[in-house]
């Protein structure tokens, strides 16, 4: 005979959806690739983006470019340029300009350290990447040093030898 519940069972309440790993902050919202191609990075620094409202839901969307970047401090204030971020497909009419120049938010002890760096010869800003923190877009800037032709070849001779030794080693755990 089987029991009867005295009380009634409410169903397990639905799962929520996953939610989306740009917003979320896990995965980066754009990265400059070719960064560490053509510069030797030497110090990063974390630095907050201003941005309108339609830029941040099309770095969400995932329409952000990276790759012509760089930044330049000014006057006490640093600044991102040719970072291309594409039209928000909902917007209206007074959507953004896609190649504008845009604010980095910086302490000020971090601009007059990258104003220092920024002067010595050689020397320059790069964005690496763009990602969300709690909800606000940050934007990883790189002092770095350009590389020439032969530091470019010599770079990728090191990653291949790396490349074959794990290779080797996986082979050997294997056998």
């Amino acid at each position: 005979m089987a029991r009867t519940a005295s009380h009634p069972v409410k169903p397990a309440p639905p799962k929520p959806k996953p939610r989306d790993p740009v917003a979320s902050g896990t995965r980066d919202a754009t990265q400059n690739r070719s960064a560490g191609h053509n510069y030797f990075i030497l110090e990063k620094y974390e630095a907050g983006v201003a941005l309108r409202g339609s830029e941040v839901k099309s770095i969400r969307e995932g329409k952000a470019n990276l790759k012509d970047a760089y930044g330049l401090v000014k006057d006490g204030e640093a600044f991102l340029l040719n970072a291309h971020i594409g039209a928000y497909s909902h917007a209206s009419y007074n959507n953004h300009d896609a190649l504008r120049t845009r604010k980095l938010l910086l302490h000020q002890e971090e601009i007059r350290k990258l104003t220092g760096k920024t002067q010595q010869k050689g020397l320059t800003l790069i964005p690496t990447r763009l990602y969300f923190r709690n909800g606000r877009v940050k934007c990883e800037l790189a002092v770095a040093r350009g590389k020439q032709e032969w530091d470019k070849r010599e770079t990728e001779r090191r990653r291949e030898a790396d490349k074959e030794a794990r290779a080797a080693v996986a082979r050997s755990r294997k056998a």
